[in-house]
């Protein structure tokens, strides 16, 4: 069963029915349905046009809910405007349909949770986890924003704020997380930047193309985590890196500064040095400053706190953490790591393993536990 083949068409097949006249939250429901359906016929029955499947059974899945809770007369003019069985136009709405789960009727945290849950095929767990909050919260965030929307017609999109947030959240959970959604939200954010002249919009895009141009380093063959400081720099793709570069620049220019630019900033910085010895620090720490100036972001400072104790010293990194709370994500492996700096080898070791134990993910967590064991040893 080919699960990026599902994911991938799950928003055309969501915005062909809500075109059709279903409601957001009845047509999402349908669609998993569907997607179920498929995971358990197409292995042995695989469809000749799989978008076309998948229209034709979230649609009859609709009309079976639908039929519950309407009129005689209702429920036969939906079963009259069923599409038949066949090939799907070839169009892509998922642009549209982040815009359209922006709703002003929605607040820009709720819009976020909906339009990742209904169209960027992520789990109310990692949404929980982008967010920092507890996933049963973020699953009653999820149900009221259907409820909210259940009611309104889709005809006013939302601001583009939301929808760049929307698209940094799937191409993070892409490139450090379990589903592989990078590629797609940089290509949403192409379309986006190439319809509107927005410098936060441009910003994104280069963010996004500069990380991107590191993932090849990221991982060994065998998927153990590669850090920053380790990577073969001879792996990160440099057209990449030169196309978020001049993005940037481009954007910068406008001097309308937001926060998905300054975080560009810092990725070039970091793709600028040609060794890891070489990074100037000390101006990202700038940036970071000119960063928390816009965000005052928990997330931020901690980062923060890790460039500090690379331009001033562990000891400067680890007073700037001090400040933070220990709850934070990551919080641990920062301490691990600065302490070490410092050469305080038998804290570190303790925090390293603290870490692995909240880590988010199997290399985090392999990664973080290998350094723990360096310094046991």
């Amino acid at each position: 069963m080919d699960e990026a083949l599902l994911r991938s068409l799950t928003p055309a097949v969501l915005g062909i029915l809500v075109r059709r006249g279903a409601d957001f939250a009845a047509a999402e429901d349908a669609v998993q349905d569907a997607l179920v359906e498929a995971v358990r016929v197409w292995p042995e029955d695989p469809p000749r046009d799989p978008k076309g499947w998948l229209v034709t059974v979230a649609w009859r899945r609709f009309l079976d809910a639908t039929r519950a809770e309407t009129a005689r007369r209702r429920r036969e003019d939906l079963v009259d405007a069923e599409p038949e069985q066949g090939l799907a136009p070839d169009t892509d709405d998922t642009l549209q349909l982040y815009f359209l789960c922006a709703h002003p009727s929605l607040t820009p945290s709720s819009a976020v949770a909906l339009t990742l849950r209904a169209v960027g095929g992520l789990t109310t767990r990692q949404i929980a986890q982008a967010y920092l909050v507890p996933e049963a919260t973020m699953a009653q965030r999820i149900s009221r924003a259907k409820k909210t929307v259940g009611d309104v017609r889709f005809d006013r999109p939302g601001d583009v704020a939301t929808v760049l947030r929307v698209l940094y959240l799937v191409f993070n959970e892409g490139y450090s997380g379990d589903v592989d959604l990078a590629a797609e939200a940089i290509r949403l954010t192409r379309q986006l930047a190439a319809a509107i002249d927005h410098p936060e919009v441009a910003g994104l895009l280069a963010l996004m193309l500069l990380h991107h141009a590191r993932r090849a380093s990221r991982t060994t063959a065998g998927g153990r985590l590669v850090p920053l400081a380790e990577q073969d720099r001879g792996r990160w793709d440099t057209a990449l890196i030169a196309e978020g570069v001049a993005i940037l620049q481009a954007a910068l220019a406008q001097d309308r500064l937001g926060e998905f630019q300054a975080q560009a900033a810092i990725a070039a910085l970091h793709a600028d040095a040609p060794v890891a010895e070489e990074t100037d620090w000390v101006q990202i720490v700038e940036w970071y400053d000119e960063l928390l100036a816009l965000t005052d972001s928990p997330v931020v400072r901690l980062n923060r706190a890790v460039a500090v104790g690379e331009a001033d010293g562990p000891r400067a990194g680890l007073k700037a953490l001090a400040e933070l709370d220990e709850t934070l994500p990551r919080y641990s492996a920062v301490a691990a790591y600065l302490h070490e700096r410092a050469g305080d080898r038998r804290t570190a070791a303790k925090l390293y393993a603290e870490a692995a134990g909240k880590a988010a993910n199997l290399a985090e967590r392999e990664y973080l536990t290998r350094q723990a064991a360096r310094l046991n040893n």
